[in-house]
């Protein structure tokens, strides 16, 4: 299975089977963890073998069941965006190897003792990691492709295409795969707007303090970059 055929069957998934991942898996999940958090500078860790964070009150509410692994997403203040990326990016891993996952915002119990949390550090959110008792379902899409994307390109550069404001085809499939990204209570609060020479802007559509639309976006810019090629565009960084 390819990444963009994990952005297609990739779902949440909260009920887990008491089936331990493969050392092998386990090895090729950490290599990418550390290159993360050495190119981003985050610090996410995986945690196994570990069933209190998901034992609790909190995760009967958020009906999660069986959860033994899964990725505590830390890093600096102010890292949200590269959390997301950063996590989004092992998640489809993580589905490639035949694993489920599901993005945790509040519905389990800290563990400091099973992970690091350095000074200046916070834990961003969890990802539950296993052997699904599903594979999940699709949550309907709340948004469309023209509701989540803007043409700001001259004049000039839109009559280059067939007719005009029609998008590049790179530009619709990221976007589409962008719409298939998990984002907190699924609100899909993000834009990608075209510039000219092939500039790609993305934003959150509002900013809440303390939500995860930061998060989101890192999550979403992964999703992007896949579908589009990062050979076709290039980000606007503000």
């Amino acid at each position: 299975m390819t990444i963009q055929e994990a952005i297609q069957v990739r779902h949440s998934v909260r009920q887990y089977k008491d089936i331990a991942i493969e050392a092998e898996k386990i090895a090729q999940l950490q290599a990418l963890i550390d290159e993360c958090n050495r190119e981003a500078g985050v610090h996410i860790q995986l945690v196994t073998n570990e069933p209190n964070a998901f034992s609790g009150g909190l995760a009967k509410y958020g009906k999660f069941s069986g959860v033994s692994n899964y990725l505590a997403m830390i890093g600096k203040k102010g890292s949200d965006e590269a959390i997301g990326y950063c996590g989004e990016k092992i998640v489809l891993l993580a589905q490639t190897l035949g694993l489920n996952s599901c993005w945790v915002g509040l519905t389990f119990r800290k563990q400091p003792d099973k992970y690091e949390i350095r000074e200046g550090e916070v834990l961003n959110s969890v990802i539950a990691l296993g052997y699904g008792a599903t594979q999940g379902v699709q949550h309907p899409q709340k948004k469309s492709f023209d509701d989540v994307a803007k043409d700001m390109r001259s004049l000039n550069e839109k009559m280059v295409n067939e007719q005009m404001s029609k998008y590049p085809g790179w530009f619709r499939a990221g976007v589409e795969a962008a719409l298939l990204a998990p984002t907190a209570v699924n609100q899909q609060k993000f834009l990608f707007v075209l510039h000219d020479n092939n500039r790609v802007e993305a934003k959150p559509n509002y900013l809440l303090i303390g939500s995860y639309v930061h998060t989101d976006l890192g999550i979403v810019k992964y999703h992007f970059e896949v579908a589009a090629g990062k050979e076709n565009f290039e980000w606007i960084t503000l």
